[in-house]
């Protein structure tokens, strides 16, 4: 199987190896990029360790997860992007993170946009995206990519969160599945 999942102008997203702990401790370890993630509290080494773990057996379950985005003039990982079930929800949540030095230079918004079209091209039928209220860098990415904000949820913590949605669905896989 491909280790290439999708790829724009500018990234390659590519599956996960056990040997991309380094690169996702650099950019989940900083205070800064986790920030508005879960709690804020960065991941240590064996916390990347486990979630490179949990994404191994979702390729093999469900045929995604995380994936490491790879800057194609450089081929440096720039961040990662997936398609992940926190807590067992049904509807796939897309996550994404940047290395900091990476930051506002549309890699966000490209590798989401990107990442839709591939969890269309899977068949899924709807994906989500959950952000913290003051994150608005990110809520201008998923907007650019065509979410739309569904408003505040509980989150688990029970802190409200902001919901954004996006059917799947394309006109023509409906009318070809009708005809």
């Amino acid at each position: 199987m491909s280790q290439i999942v999708f790829q724009t102008a500018r990234l390659l997203a590519r599956r996960l190896h056990r040997a991309d702990v380094d690169t996702m401790l650099a950019v989940y370890g900083d205070p800064d990029v986790v920030r508005y993630v879960g709690d804020g509290t960065p991941l240590d080494r064996v916390g990347c360790e486990r979630w490179i773990e949990v994404t191994l057996r979702n390729y093999a379950t469900r045929g995604y997860g995380m994936f490491a985005l790879v800057e194609r003039a450089t081929e440096a990982v720039v961040g990662f992007c997936g398609l992940v079930h926190p807590s067992g929800q049904a509807v796939p949540e897309i996550k994404y993170a940047l290395h900091r030095e990476h930051w506002r230079r549309g890699f966000g918004t490209e590798s989401a946009t990107a990442l839709l079209d591939h969890a269309g091209n899977l068949g899924l039928a709807e994906v989500i995206a959950t952000i913290h209220p003051e994150n608005e860098a990110s809520a201008r990415v998923l907007t650019k990519a065509g979410l739309l904000n569904a408003g505040l949820r509980p989150g688990q913590d029970g802190s409200n969160e902001c919901l954004f949605r996006k059917a799947l669905r394309r006109d023509r896989q409906i009318s070809s599945a009708t005809s």
